[in-house]
């Protein structure tokens, strides 16, 4: 992606999301934050306390807008002047392959480009990251705010994602779903800042977007400590202890199991002629705007059960001449896969 493209994703209100860096997720970690979230109070309870999840919340989590009007869930096509009905037909059924297409693809040296762009972009964000679902497709809860881009910046991002949060642990418990929707990556960085900081003055609190305060490493070692206690907590309950050597063994083995199960639905899919909660999209480099750099990778459901390891890997971070390109990236998508969904 350009520097002119970036500078447009920071004029949206975006720029808080290039803190994000690269990271393997375990699915078990997603799973136990559903499951604490309390419906109809929306608080996380948790070993550290309880801790109550506002949108303002979720906006200080990713450095998104959290305030203003709610965007409305759906569009009344009827109800559109018909420039707004062109713009809805053209976007209305994409999936997520075409949307990377066109954001790489498209120019941004005049004013209407510029704003097509920032529509392709706001559709894409959502898609793969703020508002992800089982399907591959754009949602009419996508396309909502693409009619509002005079006022973009105002309108409640943090309501937004969290209310889509809402929704789809609510499917997930009532339904009985087996995937998902909604980004749970951000109720993690919620309950990691606040359980980490929650003792601490105010003033000594660390500034906004609260993911600009976690380095990788600092991540990863929570990550794990977070699946020790629940092993161990499992094991207890089982009548039994588990040590790190016996922690590795089980982690490792459930990886292999669900990187058998992975290749195997990837066999189902090339035979049978269809994707389960897939498709196949765009590697993008953030440091080239040069299409035919490009590679291809598997996009998959973002918190599918099925998989063990869930990939959150949104990289908008400018990276140096002397740095791997790869790793401006942004990537949602299970552990089998090799390559990675970038932005």
């Amino acid at each position: 992606m350009s520097k002119e493209k970036k500078e447009i994703v920071r004029d949206l209100g975006f720029g808080g999301l290039m803190h994000i860096l690269p990271l393997r997720v375990h699915h078990q970690i997603l799973k136990e934050l559903a499951n604490s979230f309390k419906l109809g109070e929306n608080i996380l309870k948790t070993g550290y306390g309880s801790f109550k999840v506002r949108p303002k919340i979720i906006g200080a989590a990713l450095g998104i807008n959290a305030s203003g009007d709610l965007f409305p869930q759906k569009i009344n096509y009827k109800d559109l002047s018909e420039d707004d009905k062109q713009i809805f037909r053209r976007f209305q059924g994409k999936i997520l392959k075409n949307l990377t297409d066109e954001m790489m693809a498209i120019g941004v040296d005049n004013e209407q480009d510029r704003l097509m762009f920032k529509r392709i972009f706001i559709l894409y964000i959502q898609m793969a990251f703020l508002l992800p679902t089982t399907i591959n497709k754009i949602s009419p809860v996508h396309l909502a705010p693409i009619f509002k881009m005079d006022t973009i910046t105002e309108w409640n991002w943090g309501a937004h994602v969290l209310n889509f949060i809402i929704k789809g642990i609510t499917d997930y418990n009532l339904q009985k779903k087996k995937a998902i929707d909604g980004c749970l990556f951000a109720l993690m960085i919620v309950y990691f800042h606040l359980s980490k900081n929650k003792d601490k003055k105010r003033a000594k609190r660390p500034p906004e977007p609260w993911i600009a305060n976690w380095t990788k490493e600092q991540l990863v070692e929570r990550m794990r400590g977070e699946m020790e206690e629940h092993m161990v907590s499992e094991q207890k309950y089982l009548g039994s202890e588990i040590g790190t050597e016996e922690l590795d063994e089980f982690l490792r083995e459930n990886n292999e199991k669900y990187t058998a199960q992975g290749e195997k639905e990837a066999d189902l899919r090339s035979t049978e002629g269809h994707y389960v909660s897939s498709e196949t999209i765009p590697d993008i480099n953030l440091g080239s705007d040069d299409p035919s750099s490009q590679g291809h990778t598997d996009q998959s459901s973002v918190n599918k059960p099925a998989e063990s390891m869930v990939y959150f890997r949104l990289s908008l971070v400018v990276k140096s001449a002397s740095e791997p390109a790869e790793e401006n990236m942004m990537v949602v998508r299970k552990e089998t896969q090799s390559e990675a969904l970038a932005m």
